[in-house]
């Protein structure tokens, strides 16, 4: 059968063209992740909350239910057909940013000093998490069609892409899930062909916009507070985000190679590090289960990112190519800024460590990401390599 009457063929939601066969190295890791994640949210938390008197369950039961129905998205998700989600890619990025527009209404809630949620009572709804999501899908559809050298048009056009949503999610304020897509479209626009000069020219424009917006005064105080602890250690730690990095280094480096235990550890019990179950989850674990908990988390990362890599290396297509690809860097760059964070060796971003960090929208999101880069995979070409 000709390509061009493949094309012409109805597209229904459930390939049916061959048999699926799921990528257990990449579905395994997952779901370990997800099940240890529930694990260490409750260890987290249920000190904290039994000392004052509340239900040491409350915060894990919650984050259980987010697992089941992200485990649930994920495999519709690898079921869905990625020719049905590159035709609703134009609808999805649509969507999202009216999302973001909705977040900047008075519909938007306010907490700790961003406008970032959309609260329905029973759910926290974060939109930037989903826009990750769909500017992977907007690039990728972009780029496919730029062939295997982007024109200059193409860069620009995909600089759009990211810029709207960025800019939207930059008066939340929520400078890490910019950073994101930033990285995300490096990586995009490596795969997909463009010159080692306009990958220059995009590294050194990133370098003299965030200059130029620090430099203006666009960031918010307790943005700048955490850049500037940062960077200057010497500061009243108490007085700066420091004192949390700090709290967290010392927690991870108590745990030694073994741990204290689960529940274990004055740093986690006594709450000294702040979002011990969200943002600085990989606190609880370095200090709970030491180096080898450490290294085997971080094992079973590496594991599905190799395995979304080998996705996007044998892709049928150039658009689930660099799906592919934007979840692996989006993974990455979560991954590695969150552990970083907690290690002193990058400033505060508020980005969470996926499927460990509770947070319903994340978990989720998460959870749709690797599902569409599984979903290639099971899609991927017949021909290896």
């Amino acid at each position: 059968m000709s390509l061009a009457a493949r094309r012409t063929e109805p597209i229904s939601i459930l390939q049916r063209e061959r048999t699926l066969r799921p990528d257990f190295f990449m579905v395994i890791p997952y779901l370990a992740l997800t099940a240890f994640g529930v694990l260490m949210v409750y260890s987290a938390s249920a000190p904290g909350l039994q000392a004052r008197g509340l239900d040491p369950a409350a915060v894990m039961r919650r984050h259980l239910v987010f697992a089941v129905v992200g485990v649930a998205v994920f495999i519709f998700t690898s079921m869905i057909d990625m020719r049905l989600v590159r035709s609703v890619t134009p609808a999805i990025y649509i969507g999202s940013l009216v999302a973001l527009l909705l977040v900047l209404t008075p519909i938007g809630t306010y907490a700790n000093g961003a406008r970032r949620w959309v609260d329905f009572g029973f759910y926290a709804f974060q939109p930037s998490e989903f826009a990750k999501i769909a500017v992977v899908l907007a690039l990728a559809l972009l780029l496919s069609r730029g062939g295997d050298r982007l024109r200059w048009d193409y860069v620009g056009r995909a600089l759009l892409i990211v810029a709207l949503p960025a800019l939207l999610i930059f008066v939340q304020p929520d400078l890490g899930t910019m950073l994101v897509f930033g990285f995300i479209a490096l990586a995009m626009l490596f795969v997909a062909g463009t010159t080692w000069r306009q990958l220059a020219f995009l590294l050194i424009a990133g370098v003299v916009g965030a200059v130029g917006i620090f430099q203006a005064g666009a960031l918010k105080e307790f943005q700048l507070r955490r850049l500037t602890a940062f960077l200057d250690p010497t500061e009243d730690l108490a007085a700066t985000a420091l004192y949390n990095q700090t709290q967290s280094e010392i927690a991870i480096g108590s745990g030694g190679f073994f741990g204290k235990g689960l529940f274990g550890g004055s740093q986690t019990n006594l709450n000294f590090v702040p979002e011990q179950s969200t943002d600085f989850i990989f606190t609880a674990i370095g200090e709970q289960l030491g180096f080898i908990g450490a290294v085997i988390v971080l094992g079973l990362f590496a594991m599905i990112i190799w395995r979304v890599l080998v996705a996007a290396g044998n892709a049928r297509d150039k658009y689930s190519q660099l799906v592919a690809t934007g979840v692996g860097a989006l993974l990455a760059f979560h991954i590695f800024v969150n552990v970083a964070m907690t290690m002193t060796l990058m400033p505060v971003t508020g980005l969470p460590l996926p499927y460990l960090s509770a947070g319903g929208s994340a978990f989720i999101a998460m959870s749709v990401a690797l599902g569409l880069a599984h979903s290639v995979w099971m899609r991927r070409s017949p021909v290896p390599d």
